[in-house]
């Protein structure tokens, strides 16, 4: 009975020092963390007050800061360049159109699906990101190249599998409306303008919308095809729910299992992942 008694007490007396010593560790985390910060930010301070206006230092300094916001800027942005840039957009529409077709509402969840996406993404992408950490980013962390040449090396591998999956009409679209807006209000019509015939020959503004509306057409046309047999089946048990007279009973509730057991039986994701994977055409590197 007294050994029982005095666990209780061994526990409260612990909590409090144990309470005590965490307040303490991040007092003293807390103090050390803003200490750096402030010693950074006392840093940078002393460097613009002691450069002088105008010389090395100050403008290195200033090239510096300008350097640092682009990077944030661009982390900022990645999200959308994740979008516009890649086989993500395709990927998933394709998967939302799938849980239309079947009739699911939030099976698979968007995070399922937004998962699935991202990671079939990489699968395609992954020849592009090697060759853009080769080619720009890389040489970048080793100071071998400078900050422009960098982009340039990063960003070749993305317009040449941008271009490889881009139709000609789509860019030839983007190319005369870049046309129509330099000609501006001359008298005389702009000449006729050839759609680009290398990723090196397209520019940045007209790639990327013509890539987009191409991944778009080509996710819809999917889609569409992911239709057809779901609207076949729920036609049959409509007409077979209307000749037995059972017409107050909601056709969708009777075929849902029909259409989620189709798409088991024929084995639908193996053959929608494959089939979409091996709709890009190849990367063959090199930007």
């Amino acid at each position: 009975m007294t050994t029982l008694a005095k666990r209780p007490l061994t526990a409260k007396a612990g909590l409090p020092l144990f309470v005590l010593t965490l307040a303490a560790s991040l007092a003293f985390s807390g103090s050390a963390e803003a200490q750096e910060a402030g010693s950074l930010l006392g840093d940078l301070a002393q460097g613009l007050n002691n450069a002088a206006p105008g010389s090395d230092a100050a403008a290195s300094l200033s090239g510096r800061i300008i350097q640092l916001i682009a990077l944030m800027t661009v982390l900022s942005i990645a999200p959308g360049v994740l979008v516009v840039m890649t086989s993500f957009t395709r990927f998933v529409i394709v998967f939302s159109m799938l849980r239309s077709a079947l009739g699911l509402n939030q099976t698979p969840p968007n995070m399922v699906l937004s998962a699935m996406a991202l990671f079939m993404t990489f699968f395609v992408m992954q020849p592009v990101f090697d060759d853009a950490w080769t080619g720009g980013l890389r040489p970048l962390l080793n100071n071998t190249v400078t900050e422009e040449q960098a982009l340039v090396g990063i960003g070749a591998p993305f317009k040449a599998f941008m271009f490889a999956n881009t139709r000609p009409k789509d860019l030839k679209l983007f190319a005369d409306l870049v046309r129509d807006n330099e000609a501006g209000q001359n008298v005389e019509p702009a000449p006729e303008t050839p759609a680009p015939a290398t990723a090196e020959e397209a520019s940045w503004r007209t790639l990327v919308p013509a890539f987009m509306i191409s991944e778009l057409r080509r996710a819809f046309t999917i889609g569409f095809l992911i239709y057809l047999p779901f609207i076949a089946i729920d036609l049959i048990v409509a007409s077979v729910l209307m000749s037995a007279g059972m017409m107050m009973l909601p056709p969708v509730m009777i075929s849902l299992p029909f259409k989620v057991i189709f798409f088991v039986l024929i084995d639908g994701w193996y053959m929608l992942a494959g089939s979409m994977m091996q709709s890009y055409v190849a990367y063959g590197g090199g930007g």
